[in-house]
């Protein structure tokens, strides 16, 4: 199927937007609700392909949601880029999302990309969460470590082969869904039953705030082990629940919990925290002190198997800066300087990690994290050029 090419910027290229299937059979320890037909798994994908023919395509997946309308994405196809922009199982929603079965996803994307449509390279390309999630796919196609579930079930990935990337490219990115929920956690919250209750003392919302900004190091300190004791009370309520139903006989029933206060990060109020050119008092839902328990925010609904896998510290085991040690691939990271969603420290993090001196740190000035607002279109087109000249460097676009 084939779309008529998009309206584009001056000087920019035209693309068609091709939209597609990637369907395999999967064999699965349970039911999948999302994107499954008995034993058949379907992904969409759309192919952003410009006139010129090319043997490199990006590939980009986001753990939900469907990556090709993302700005980056279409900006690279404008620029002259073959683009794959690959949805996950999950793309409704991610209550239930299990971070091994969107290695699975984007494993089927990769292969698919080389072995259907012909292209010779494929570079990754992560945007956001996708960044975490592009860095750890390309880790375990390197040197595979997950063997099973979060939750300890069995995992397809265990038996299926991963396509390494060619290279791989973060834009905007954090290093994993539970590093940054934890970061966002309401650590005032004291009884996960009864979100009212609050120690006064964590308050950040509070009309009585105890601290205010600017924050003593003593209070971030006493306030981010909070947050993981927080994590990790969450992860124990759940790995009980989850024993309780097996010694029931209902190990393969599944249930879904609301994890309250998950946008209450310090570094909204004081831009001295992990500091960049954010505006202070906001983030990328808007007011942070109306996300903290709005229907919109991070983990709110979510599953047993589900948390275990994208948001315990203790369990999830898909971390960019955990497995940067197993990449040998050229590496480009791309920082937005006004990124009001991704903590600065996770990016320069994951590029301290990499061992190899094949890799690049760029900095777009003024960018948020979403490319909007005064100069997106610039910005834009310089992430564009960043990459096609790290891509040239590594002879990555040669025909």
């Amino acid at each position: 199927m084939s779309a008529s090419p998009p309206r584009n910027p001056e000087n920019s290229q035209p693309y068609r937007r091709i939209p597609y299937l990637v369907v395999n059979r999967e064999r699965s320890a349970r039911k999948d609700v999302y994107g499954s037909i008995d034993d058949h798994v379907v992904r969409h994908a759309q192919l952003l392909r410009p006139e010129e023919d090319s043997s490199t395509v990006i590939v980009g997946m986001h753990p939900v949601g469907s990556p090709g309308y993302l700005p980056a994405f279409s900006s690279l196809a404008r620029a002259g880029h073959h683009v794959i922009a690959c949805a996950s199982r999950y793309s409704m929603g991610d209550a239930a999302l299990q971070m091994e079965n969107v290695l699975l996803d984007l494993a089927a994307c990769v292969r698919d990309a080389k072995e259907r449509l012909g292209y010779r390279r494929v570079v990754l390309a992560g945007w956001s969460g996708g960044g975490a999630l592009l860095a750890g796919y390309q880790a375990e196609a390197e040197k595979r470590t997950i063997t099973a579930t979060a939750a300890g079930e069995y995992s397809a990935l265990a038996d299926t082969e991963l396509v390494p990337g060619d290279g791989l490219v973060l834009m905007a990115a954090h290093r994993s869904r539970h590093r940054l929920l934890t970061d966002f956690l309401d650590a005032s919250i004291v009884d996960e039953d009864n979100p009212t209750r609050r120690d006064p003392e964590l308050d950040l919302y509070s009309t009585d705030a105890r601290h205010r900004p600017p924050y003593s190091a003593e209070f971030l300190a006493r306030y981010r082990q909070a947050q993981r004791e927080r994590n990790e009370r969450i992860t124990a309520r759940v790995v009980d629940r989850l024993a309780e139903l097996e010694r029931l006989g209902r190990g393969d029933e599944e249930e879904c919990f609301v994890v309250h206060g998950t946008m209450a990060d310090p570094r909204w109020l004081d831009p001295a925290v992990d500091p960049n050119d954010r505006k202070p008092g906001w983030s990328y839902l808007g007011d942070p002190r109306l996300a903290n328990n709005g229907p919109a925010g991070l983990a709110r609904f979510t599953t047993l198997r589900g948390w275990l896998s994208q948001w315990s510290l203790s369990r999830a085991q898909v971390d960019a800066v955990d497995s940067a040690d197993r990449i040998s691939v050229p590496v480009l990271v791309v920082v937005n300087s006004a990124d009001d969603a991704c903590p600065n420290s996770h990016p320069h993090d994951f590029f301290r990690a990499v061992r190899h001196d094949r890799k690049q740190l760029h900095t777009i000035t003024g960018a948020n994290h979403y490319f909007t607002g005064d100069g997106s279109r610039e910005h834009l087109s310089t992430s564009s050029a960043l990459f096609a000249a790290w891509a040239r460097d590594h002879h990555l676009l040669e025909s």
